[in-house]
């Protein structure tokens, strides 16, 4: 009997593990590969809600944690950090390959550890347009990884042309359309109860740093906050991910302490989250979630600002601006969906093709030495 492969995926918050998670679960039974989790960065902060909670519910095997944080002004020493627990973790270890998703700076140490210590690194979610600092580390991510699992053939068309080779492209869609469609989401009783939501109706609301424009956050979360307050609605509240500006954004969030019309978490269980998501009249602020996730379950969606820009776009979203005025506008005038939403990230089938990726003889045999393709 062959040698187990050992798979390490990395994680470092909340949205990443939530990708990952189906292709985790795919993996731990099987005879073939032996998947480890790193388990880092906001995972391990009491402010964001430590939700390596959540990933140590999950019943998976080989959980290693690290932490990471230094602060959100240091992005580099995180950065920095990262690389030095990862590396030691991975040559002890001796992985076969290093799963790493998106943007964020743990992603981008573990394809440096990856590949300078001739690793084969697979990136999930590469040739996405992401937007402020992300735009620069997911591209980076791609050009440090050898395999490339991506949403869609748009994604594809932009690795080709940063010069990857077709042959370790492979298109499977977006691992969350997995969990979103699958029958192991809780009803939205549970949810509420669980979380203690009193609404009947409410809308999520969720609003980023965008790092590119730390001058101005703090006056874009104040905003943001106002325009909630003065539209009268019922909101669920999830604070932001750790990015440089993020204080701003939970000092602006201060005023909303016992306000009946809003309910604040640091974070939520990702399938818990979906559930909320479905329910709800619609999503507000700058996540990715409204501009993937919620089209799926014709939310509408009103995105603000620049994070988003250049992304996918569909008829349930409404673009504005970060001022107050022009937020409650878009919320007074929000339609409901009544077209379906194209499949821009897949049909829920991201474990298995990810699996039948990797039973194939060939991905292994995918030279660690890369090579620029140039378009002809």
């Amino acid at each position: 009997m062959s040698k187990k492969k050992k798979i390490v995926f990395l994680t470092g918050t909340r949205a990443d593990f939530g990708k990952l998670k189906p292709l985790l679960a795919i993996l731990q039974d099987s005879s073939a590969f032996e998947p480890h989790i790193f388990v880092t960065g906001m995972h391990l902060q009491p402010l964001y809600g430590y939700t390596l909670i959540e990933v140590q519910n999950t019943g998976f095997k080989n959980i290693h944690t690290y932490a990471n944080h230094t602060d959100e002004a240091t992005m580099d020493l995180t950065l920095a950090k990262t690389i030095e627990g990862f590396s030691a973790y991975v040559n002890e270890l001796k992985p076969d390959l290093i799963v790493v998703h998106g943007d964020r700076v743990e992603a981008l140490a573990g394809a440096i550890v990856g590949s300078l210590n001739n690793i084969l690194v697979a990136h999930i979610e590469g040739g996405e347009l992401s937007g402020t600092i992300d735009e620069l580390i997911r591209h980076s991510v791609s050009k440090l990884s050898h395999i490339h699992f991506v949403a869609n053939a748009a994604a594809k068309k932009r690795l080709l042309q940063m010069g990857e080779l077709e042959a370790a492209i492979f298109t499977i869609g977006s691992p969350d359309v997995d969990v979103m469609f699958s029958n192991r989401l809780p009803s939205i009783a549970t949810v509420k109860e669980y979380y203690t939501i009193p609404f009947e109706t409410y809308a999520v609301a969720m609003f980023h740093p965008v790092t590119t424009e730390i001058d101005d956050i703090k006056s874009y979360a104040a905003q943001f906050v106002t325009a909630l307050l003065d539209s009268g609605k019922q909101y669920v509240v999830i604070y932001p991910n750790n990015d440089l500006g993020s204080q701003y954004i939970l000092e602006a969030y201060s005023v909303l302490d016992g306000h009946p019309n809003f309910k604040v978490f640091p974070s939520l269980r990702f399938e818990y989250f979906l559930t909320l998501l479905k329910h709800a009249s619609f999503i507000i602020g700058n996540s990715s979630a409204g501009v993937r996730e919620a089209p799926y379950y014709q939310i509408p969606t009103i995105n603000i600002g620049t994070r988003q820009q250049n992304r996918v776009l569909h008829s349930t979203l409404v673009n504005t601006d970060y001022t107050t005025a022009a937020i409650v506008t878009a919320i007074a005038h929000l339609e409901p969906v009544t077209a379906t939403t194209e499949a821009h990230f897949g049909t829920g089938k991201s474990a298995q093709l990810f699996l039948k990726s990797l039973e194939d003889v060939a991905f292994w045999e995918i030279n660690h030495q890369k090579q620029f393709k140039d378009i002809t």
